[in-house]
């Protein structure tokens, strides 16, 4: 079967990194997930893991070099050849513009766009103070969340449009229901995709 390569946008706390995982384990393939690289990184006794870990801390973004030669690297792995689910990358247009480039370097292309949509703020941010208690996560401030949310409808949200206009394979997915519920209309949507491509229909 041709790969199968995921794009998964939504704000945070929308359950990206929860779906990504089900995805990547029902499909046979990496969960891509910047975050978790990130997190690891800013973890190491470096200047950069410093920077990083004093960026993450504030709610901002890593800069647009660093995390496309990150992402650039990690697609370019070997494990990545029966497809991907990309999780928290592309943030910005930039990162979008560059991660086109990067796919066509590499002969890929997405397959389809999942955009978690939930309406609610509310919810979103009763979601990650959540997490943030479960986890512990120095991050997960109330503070730094509002301001990731507004990082998102910014600078994110766009890339929706961005999809939708040139790519043509954005698909909404309800990401207010439970996370079983999600997941269903995730699977139909994929095996939808999939019969498209091996029956030859163009998307």
């Amino acid at each position: 079967m041709a790969s199968l390569n995921v794009l998964i946008l939504g704000p945070q706390g929308s359950g990206k990194g929860t779906q990504a995982k089900r995805i990547a384990a029902t499909y046979g393939i990496p969960h891509v997930a910047t975050g978790d690289m990130i997190r690891e990184m800013k973890e190491l006794p470096t200047d950069l893991g410093r920077e990083l870990k004093e960026v993450y801390d504030r709610g901002d973004l890593v800069s647009d070099d660093l995390m496309i030669r990150l992402i650039s690297d990690r697609l370019g792995r070997g494990d990545t050849i029966p497809g991907f689910v990309l999780d928290g990358f592309p943030r910005t247009m930039t990162q979008a513009e560059a991660l086109d480039d990067v796919l066509r370097g590499l002969g890929r292309r997405l397959d389809v766009v999942l955009e978690l949509q939930v309406p609610d703020r509310e919810q979103l941010l009763e979601r990650m103070l959540k997490r943030a208690a479960q986890e512990g996560r120095s991050d997960d401030t109330p503070e730094a969340i509002q301001r990731r949310l507004d990082l998102y409808d910014r600078e994110t949200a766009p890339l929706v449009e961005y999809y939708r206009s040139t790519h043509g394979n954005v698909c909404g997915i309800h990401g207010d229901r439970s996370i079983d519920e999600v997941f269903h209309e995730i699977e139909q949507t994929l095996d939808h995709v999939q019969t498209l491509r091996s029956d030859g229909v163009p998307r």
